[in-house]
């Protein structure tokens, strides 16, 4: 805890009177361009990652950076995406999956969670990227490949949810997926059949 409150003492001593202008802009104004859903890992930062400003991303972080497909019955992740789409009018939505992410290589790797049964449940979200890489032997490699199939596997899910839909039908909204590597900060945007990819600029 002293590290954190020695960063508050540092943000408002010097990063706030910096950026005052745009704070006092957002007081009154709230209107990301861009939904990033992303995993959980302390590693990837959405706003570090893309060098964005605050007020440009509306981050969801879940681990494993998972997606629910819709049901009747809301949930936190969901409420949020409907909030970012059909109250913020997000134009961009990101899913962006990582290097050496524990959730995928937990599933990758056939890790025991029977000590962890909300996180077990959790990732049944994973269930179609892991059917996609069913035939991939266990290990580093499955991990790898189950990182880009779950994001593709999880934008599919966005696709289910209405408001986003809705915003799809209406060509309002375009979905991205991307992968972060942590080791070179590279960024690798996904195809759309998961075979294509391409550098982004950093």
């Amino acid at each position: 805890m002293p590290d954190l409150a020695d960063g508050i003492a540092r943000f408002q001593q010097d990063v706030f009177p910096a950026k005052a202008d745009l704070f006092a802009h957002l007081a009154a104004h709230h209107t990301p361009h861009t939904l990033f859903i992303g995993c959980s890992d302390a590693r990837v930062v959405p706003e570090l990652i893309t060098q964005g400003e605050p007020g440009e991303l509306f981050v969801i972080r879940t681990a494993g950076n998972l997606v629910p497909a819709y049901t009747p019955r809301a949930n936190g992740v969901t409420a949020s995406i409907e909030y970012a789409v059909a109250v913020l009018g997000v134009t961009d939505i990101v899913v962006c999956g990582h290097s050496a992410c524990g959730a995928m290589t937990a599933l990758a790797e056939e890790h025991d969670l029977t000590g962890a049964p909300a996180v077990a449940d959790w990732l049944r979200h994973a269930d179609a990227a892991l059917a996609r890489t069913a035939g991939l032997a266990a290990g580093p490699q499955k991990a790898g490949a189950l990182v880009r199939q779950n994001v593709l596997a999880q934008l599919a899910n966005l696709a289910t949810l209405p408001s986003v839909a809705r915003a799809l039908a209406e060509k309002k909204v375009t979905l991205h997926g991307w992968v972060f590597d942590i080791a070179t900060g590279r960024v690798e945007a996904l195809g759309v059949t998961g075979t294509e990819t391409a550098a982004l600029a950093s």
